[in-house]
């Protein structure tokens, strides 16, 4: 028990390390556990151990780069995963918002199409009414009597019988302008509430498109009566002061909406006023038109000799000449379209939107007043 090899078990087992134990051991490998082993094997394992200590010392003694280069990349990876992060949240937010304007595009589409089919069955009804009436109309004049209360054909510009050309634009004129007071409510909603510009567009171009439709149901008007278009029968009595080939005049109406472009851009103001001027010398030319025209049938009227009795030539030749007068309301409602157009190139989304409203809110002013004359208190005959 008290042998060198007892001890150094001993004491490995205790978790004591001596050096002079493991030299005294390590003389006694050479010599005694391994005699057929070589020196020089011997001398190339203790130079492989002394190198590897060496190389171990160096090494601890160098600045660990690579682990702070190890460090460095978690941080370096949740930074990233926090701009994903950050992109798919602003991905879901502008894909949200997308969705929900098109959600809104396709209730006001939704709301478009109730209201046009309503439109549809209030002109079948009125049409079924209408045919109604022409057939009554027609039996008091084949009996000599007079409706009590009916339509006064006079009044509406009509010689003998119903027009249904005109009878069928009155009515969808009607339901033009309750639309029109629905559009300037919805942009004076969206100008307050400040909604984003693609929102708006929508709005400014369906005011536009209601224009334009106007003018087309004007031109199939015409066709059935220019008279009565010109003399805008079909107007407010305060709108037909301002007529000009049935409607309104272009360099008028900017006029009118001059106020509304002091705030804006010195250049805008510039190409408004050109706008302005290139519109009046338009509407110079088509009233030079207008009175040629009427020159012309006045002549042809009078040519006819006096006391014979008959006008049928004087007058065939007038009809042909009246034919022209539909090319004019129609010229002068392509110069309308234009000047609104143009505008509307001139002009910003927001700004186009507030000429807009402006204009709406100008032709209800007319048609309030001529409700107010209308009703005005009349002194006793």
């Amino acid at each position: 028990m008290n042998s060198p090899t007892a001890q150094f078990v001993s004491l490995t087992r205790m978790g004591i390390y001596e050096p002079i134990h493991q030299m005294s051991m390590w003389g006694d490998f050479k010599g005694n556990v391994c005699p057929n082993t070589s020196a020089f094997m011997i001398e190339e394992m203790s130079t492989k151990l002394n190198s590897q200590s060496e190389d171990t010392s160096q090494g601890s003694l160098e600045p660990p780069n690579k682990y702070i280069k190890e460090a460095v990349k978690p941080a370096d990876r949740v930074l990233r995963r926090l701009a994903q992060n950050r992109e798919a949240a602003r991905k879901s937010r502008l894909r949200k918002k997308v969705l929900r304007r098109l959600a809104q595009n396709r209730e006001a589409a939704r709301k478009s199409r109730l209201r046009k089919k309503a439109y549809v069955q209030q002109l079948e009804t009125s049409r079924l009414k209408l045919i109604q009436l022409e057939q009554e109309l027609a039996q008091a004049k084949r009996q000599g009597l007079y409706i009590s209360g009916g339509l006064d054909a006079s009044r509406l510009g009509y010689s003998e019988s119903v027009n249904p050309g005109i009878a069928a634009f009155e009515m969808e004129y009607v339901h033009w302008v309750e639309e029109q007071k629905i559009q300037v409510c919805e942009l004076r909603t969206a100008l307050n509430s400040h909604v984003v510009e693609i929102e708006l567009r929508i709005l400014v171009d369906g005011c536009m498109n209601h224009y334009f439709n106007l003018f087309s149901k004007k031109a199939t008007a015409a066709k059935a009566d220019v008279f009565y278009i010109i003399s805008g029968l079909w107007k407010k009595p305060a709108e037909r002061f301002f007529l000009w080939i049935g409607g309104f005049r272009p360099s008028e109406l900017l006029k009118v909406l001059m106020p509304q472009f002091d705030l804006w851009a010195e250049q805008k103001l510039i190409d408004i006023y050109s706008l302005r001027q290139s519109c009046q010398q338009a509407e110079d030319a088509l009233s030079q038109g207008m009175d040629k025209l009427q020159q012309i049938l006045a002549e042809s009227v009078a040519a006819g000799q006096q006391g014979e009795g008959s006008y049928i030539p004087q007058v065939s030749t007038a009809m042909e000449k009246l034919e022209a007068l539909v090319s004019f309301v129609n010229q002068a409602d392509h110069l309308r379209r234009e000047t609104l157009q143009q505008m509307s190139r001139i002009l910003t989304t927001h700004e186009t939107a507030m000429a807009l409203l402006a204009l709406g809110e100008y032709f209800q002013c007319l048609q309030a007043l001529s409700s107010l004359w209308a009703s005005r208190p009349r002194e006793p005959a």
